[in-house]
This record gives structure tokens, C-alpha cells and sequence, in this order.
């Protein structure tokens, strides 16, 4: 909690370092400025779970939702069964998050459902690191998994300065088929349309109840100028709030950021918490 207001932060990374490519811990590195991180890992590269929940403690973080990626072409393999280890130090603080790659994964929906069976609250997609198209009906089966299971997908959305990645599958319109054909299924759009497509990704989240921008990698105080063609004060309350931990200077650093932004403070405590808790089931708020 930080100044009396809840904080999910819905978007962090704690993988095994030994299984990541270089990119990865030059990037995270680079912009978490003080390298506090990096406390978090044994010797080995592997996270220390107490370290972990120690850390995000003292930035404010109420509840974090723990990625995994499979992307060797980019980034490298972050297994979701890594992250549990994680997760079970604190159910209450952690949530995992299902990841699958259509071409590492067949069927596609019976990999997402065992990570779901496994306490996974939404199912990431990283169409740009792995390089997919997310409308390929070879995705389909995911997402009525996730209607039927109640459960959002999130989906990176923009550009990605790691080598091996496709930005062209980071463009929101891509999406615009698939949001009309699972108006059950809640989208988060992670990074909000980053790099060229800040306008694609608010005006699918102005249009569609269904899709919400994931603030993840975006400084704060560069949102009104990156959204500034839209109404920023209603936009803002399709906004969830994410760090991309540890590629943050801090989490509460940017809570702080945030509420600087003089939004309306029910618009505030939405981005921060409340649009997390309509969103991501069994996050016990």
C-alpha cells in the first residue's frame, strides 16, 4: 500500500537468469537504474522468493502477477513451473500468469490449461518474442479456454528492442477480429500499443469494454503526451497499472508518478488496484 491506496502491479518477471539470453539482463540492468534487483538471486541466478516478497514489501506492492515466457527466439525459456517456487512463498502477494507459444506448444490449450489448473490467473501471449500472429485461428482454442474458464489473456502490445523479436505482431489491430469474436474475454494489452501504436491500442480500449491498456515499460509522466490525441482523464480509467519489474527504477517511484498525473482519485485507485480486481480473478482484494 503506498499513501493509503492499494497497488497491483500486473506485470513483473522473476525468472531463473541461467535460462535467459544476455539481452534480457542487459535490459533489465539498463533501466532499473540502482540494479536493486539483483538482491533478489542466490549465486546461482535463481530468485530467493523471501528476497523477492521482502523487496516489492517495501515498494508497496499489495499483489504482483508473475510472468513466465516461453521465447527462445528472444529472450529465452522462463518456465511457468520456475515461477511457482515463487509464488507459493506468498499467496497472498503472487499470482502466476500462463504463458504459451504456438510453436512450442501443442495442443496450445491443453498446455494454458495445465498452467491454469496450476493457479494461473490470466494466460499471457508474446506474439512479438515469439513471433506469431495473435489472430491465427491456432489461437482460438486458447481463447475459448479462457471464456469458459472466466480468465483474461494478455497480450504484449508494441514494439520490442530484444533481438530476435517481430514488432509487426505487435500492432493492437491485429487484434481487432479477435476482441469482436470473444467479447467475453477480458484483453489486456501490455505496454499499451509501446512505440508506434499508442493511438491503435486506446482507441480499441476506448470502443471495446473488453480491452484495457497494461502501463508496463511506460514512464508515467510521458503518458498524457504519448495518448495525447484522446481524452486522457477518460482513457485513463481503461489503464492498468504494471511495472515490467525489474526493467523499473521502482514501483513506488512510479505509483508516485502516477498520482502526480492529476487524475480524479476514483481514476487513480482504479489504475492502481480496482481494474486489476474486475480483471484478474481470486486476487482477494
Amino acid at each position: 500500500m503506498i499513501d493509503g491506496e492499494l497497488v497491483v502491479d500486473a506485470h513483473v518477471h522473476v525468472p531463473r537468469l541461467s535460462t535467459l539470453k544476455p539481452a534480457w539482463l542487459e535490459w533489465a540492468d539498463h533501466f532499473s537504474g540502482d540494479r536493486r534487483w539483483r538482491s533478489v538471486y542466490d549465486d546461482a541466478g535463481d530468485p530467493i522468493p523471501a528476497r523477492l516478497d521482502a523487496l516489492l514489501a517495501d515498494e508497496g506492492v499489495d499483489r504482483a502477477l508473475l510472468f513466465c515466457e516461453y521465447s527462445p527466439r528472444a529472450t529465452g525459456i522462463q518456465t511457468f513451473d520456475d515461477v511457482t517456487p515463487v509464488a507459493a512463498h506468498n499467496p497472498v502477494r503472487f499470482r502466476q500468469v500462463a504463458n504459451v507459444n504456438p510453436h512450442l506448444h501443442h495442443p496450445l490449450a491443453d498446455e494454458a490449461r495445465r498452467q491454469l489448473d496450476l493457479g494461473a490467473v490470466a494466460v499471457k501471449l508474446h506474439p512479438v518474442h515469439a513471433g506469431f500472429d495473435p489472430a491465427d485461428k491456432e489461437l482460438y482454442p486458447v481463447y475459448a479456454l479462457c471464456a469458459e474458464r472466466g480468465v483474461p489473456v494478455i497480450i504484449h502490445s508494441g514494439t520490442s528492442s530484444f533481438p530476435g523479436a517481430r514488432a509487426r505482431f505487435g500492432d493492437p489491430a491485429l487484434l481487432s477480429d479477435v476482441v469482436e469474436d470473444w467479447p467475453g474475454v477480458q484483453f489486456v494489452f501490455a505496454h499499451g500499443g509501446r512505440g508506434w501504436w499508442y493511438d491503435t491500442a486506446a482507441f480499441l480500449a476506448l470502443a471495446k469494454d473488453n480491452v484495457w491498456l497494461d502501463l508496463a515499460g511506460l514512464p508515467p509522466a510521458k503518458l498524457p503526451e504519448y495518448y495525447a490525441r484522446f481524452d486522457f482523464a477518460r482513457l485513463a480509467k481503461r489503464f492498468v497499472f504494471g511495472t515490467d519489474w525489474p526493467g523499473v527504477p521502482g514501483t513506488a517511484r512510479n505509483v508516485k508518478a502516477l498520482c502526480a498525473l492529476g487524475l480524479p482519485d476514483d481514476t487513480v485507485r482504479a489504475v492502481l488496484s480496482g481494474n486489476a480486481a474486475r480483471i484478474f480473478p481470486g486476487l482477494d482484494l
